[in-house]
């Protein structure tokens, strides 16, 4: 048989196995990715990448190899939802890094976590100011999570005694120009309204609507293939972009 040909199968062989078994540990890898998930990852993605392009050898033995690390990572996550002791041999535990306002650097040391990336961190969650933080804690999957302090935490309308309208979970009712029947029957609603929305809004068919979306107050929110903008702007044209 052709080369090609046999790579090709085999790497349809290899995709269809890794994805069934991905599936079948479910979205703590992809979702929770702690460092032994990351190693776990790479070996078995490495033995995918060799039952697809080693046509030196029989393709039996790799699968075989995909399906026993597959088990081990099945009876491993077992294990660590049953016994804490074992989760955290495991996976790790999460880490105080700023207890009080104040830095551990003992704690930073030993973790091998540098100011600089601390500070990144912080900045990825909208902290430019160290001195706003009561607690920052580095999670299993070495992400950080953080507690402002109470004077730097953000107003909201409980704290003005003012009532909040609910707006819940937005229900798409087209996607990419394509009506979504099943949703539109979920809010109780019809084509002929949904027609008269779009009119009103200046849209004359359903393929000229990008995405629509309802939430629960009933309010609608339209945006169509044909963007308006008035005097478009080149973002490279801003200082420090470019």
């Amino acid at each position: 048989m052709n080369e090609t040909i046999v790579v090709l199968v085999r790497s349809i062989i290899a995709f269809g196995t890794l994805l069934i078994f991905t599936r079948f540990l479910g979205k703590q890898q992809v979702s929770q990715i702690t460092f032994f998930d990351y190693i776990l990852g790479i070996t078995i993605g490495s033995i995918a990448a060799n039952l697809s392009s080693d046509i030196t050898t029989d393709a039996w033995p790799y699968w075989v190899a995909l399906f026993g690390w597959t088990i081990m990572v099945l009876i491993m996550q077992k294990v660590a939802v049953r016994w804490r002791q074992a989760s955290v041999y495991i996976d790790g535990e999460p880490v105080i890094v700023i207890m009080n306002g104040e830095i551990m650097d003992e704690v930073m040391k030993k973790l091998r976590f540098r100011i600089s990336d601390l500070q990144e961190q912080l900045r990825e969650k909208g902290v430019f100011d160290i001195k706003e933080v009561q607690y920052a804690v580095v999670e299993k999957d070495g992400q950080l999570s953080i507690l402002k302090k109470a004077d730097n935490l953000p107003v909201t309308p409980s704290d003005m005694k003012i009532k909040a309208t609910y707006r819940g979970m937005g229900t798409e009712l087209i996607y990419d120009g394509v009506l979504v029947e099943n949703n539109l029957k979920q809010v109780n609603k019809d084509q002929l309204w949904l027609q008269g929305q779009l009119e009103a809004k200046g849209y004359k068919d359903i393929t000229e609507v990008f995405l629509a979306v309802i939430d629960a107050t009933g309010e609608l929110f339209l945006d169509g293939y044909k963007d308006k903008m008035e005097n478009p702007v080149d973002i490279t044209d801003f200082k420090g972009l470019k």
